[in-house]
């Protein structure tokens, strides 16, 4: 909704600043100077990315436009879940888990929270932290560090969208001078013709520069910027499993480990102790 309003902000505040300028709609609609500069920002992005980069693009604009998946039911289900794991494991001992964290997707207790398998790489990392420590002796210190490599290399790669967007953003300028330049040749072969003309395409190279800074500054750099954020938002729920697995290792009950993962989380999705409490105690 807020990126809905916002495009609405963007263009309508520059289009209706225009219009009381006594400007004309019509002289801002230039389609191949669109073309030229779209066309070339498109390119350069595939060029420049590789596949499944494009790929992890496309399928974070429904988050974009709608918002981020990362939510307060989330983490909470995040918590949950690693309470679930702790508490089984702590009744029934290690081997219990096993294969539960083995495939999580046949998972009864992961079965439960359909929002984290269906984000399977978050799934998986809770899984297999799980299943290190039913099958080897690491110290907590250890899977630690070794939580935290991947927390860092999965934080790059989230964020690899947004930047590759942002790349685009900050050429799109240089397209619109591309798109400039290409009318001011298009004006100089009119040279000595009708002055109307002349000005038509004069006005029509500056929309070319208009539209890249508008595009650039207006719409691509933002997505760009909501990316990171989304991806911000997820790598905390990473952070979460981490701090409530390496508390529990640490020897503390599970009520109390997860409050460590609670802790990590933003404040705009931090669940209350006592939401987090009665959603643990099934109230």
């Amino acid at each position: 909704m807020l990126f809905i309003i916002g495009i609405i902000i963007v263009f309508g505040s520059v289009g209706w600043g225009f219009v009381m300028s006594h400007g004309q709609l019509a002289a801002l609609w230039q389609p191949f100077e669109v073309v030229i500069i779209i066309g070339a920002a498109v390119g350069a992005y595939l060029i420049s990315n590789p596949f499944h980069l494009i790929i992890d693009s496309l399928k974070l604009v429904p988050q974009v436009v709608m918002g981020s998946k990362v939510n307060k039911a989330m983490c909470l289900d995040v918590l949950h879940l690693i309470y679930d794991i702790l508490n089984k494991s702590r009744r029934e001992g290690m081997m219990s888990i096993e294969e539960d964290v083995e495939n999580p997707q046949s998972s009864a207790i992961f079965a439960r929270y359909p929002t984290i398998l269906e984000n399977d790489t978050l799934a998986r990392f809770i899984a297999d932290y799980f299943r290190i420590i039913s099958a080897g002796n690491l110290a907590s210190h250890e899977l630690e560090a070794l939580m935290d490599q991947e927390i860092e290399s999965r934080l790059h790669e989230l964020e690899q969208p947004g930047a590759a967007l942002g790349k685009v953003a900050d050429a799109l300028p240089g397209f619109g001078i591309v798109a400039a330049v290409l009318g001011i040749v298009i004006t100089m072969a009119s040279i000595g013709g009708d002055p109307a003309v002349i000005g038509q395409h004069v006005a029509a190279a500056l929309v070319g520069t208009f539209m890249g800074v508008l595009l650039a500054y207006g719409l691509v750099g933002p997505i760009s910027v909501r990316m990171r954020h989304i991806a911000e938002d997820e790598i905390r729920l990473y952070e979460a499993a981490k701090a409530s697995i390496i508390a529990s290792m640490n020897g503390l009950a599970p009520q109390l480990a997860i409050e460590f993962g609670r802790k990590s989380l933003f404040s705009h999705d931090r669940p209350t102790f006592n939401e987090l409490d009665s959603k643990v105690r099934g109230r």
